[in-house]
């Protein structure tokens, strides 16, 4: 599912790059590219990390989008709505997180707990910027 989630907000987050108007578009313009290129990084990670442990990872659309539980963007979202969405999204991309990080732990995996402590990690500190930007 985090391989999934990742898939659609990388979209998700060129969608709002190129999409974003308004007052704060050189800002947000600015930050979605940079969300998204994180977000490229943490796909691949996690995808090795499967076929690292024996698994094979999701690589078609139509499974990213089956087995995802974020929503897509619409097109039709404002500044402000795009902001909120990302805050939803990585607020559920961390408490799944955890889910992970408790099962790596379990099965003795500390490589992948490690690693979706650090994405936890920047989602939460992401997420409170965006959240600031909200208020």
């Amino acid at each position: 599912m985090q391989l999934s989630n990742w898939n659609v907000l990388y979209t998700k987050l060129h969608n709002f790059h190129w999409y974003v108007t308004g007052p704060d578009f050189f800002t947000l313009h600015e930050k979605y590219e940079e969300l998204y290129t994180e977000a490229a990084g943490y796909i691949d990670e996690i995808a090795e990390r499967i076929l690292t442990i024996g698994g094979k990872p999701l690589a078609t659309l139509t499974d990213y989008l089956k087995h995802t539980s974020l929503k897509e963007a619409t097109g039709k979202e404002d500044a402000r709505e795009m902001v909120a969405q990302l805050v939803s999204d990585f607020e559920l991309i961390t408490s799944e997180s955890k889910d992970v990080i408790v099962v790596a732990e379990e099965n003795s995996d500390e490589v992948t707990a490690d690693m979706f402590t650090g994405i936890r990690v920047s989602l939460e500190k992401h997420g409170w910027m965006l959240s600031a930007y909200l208020q």
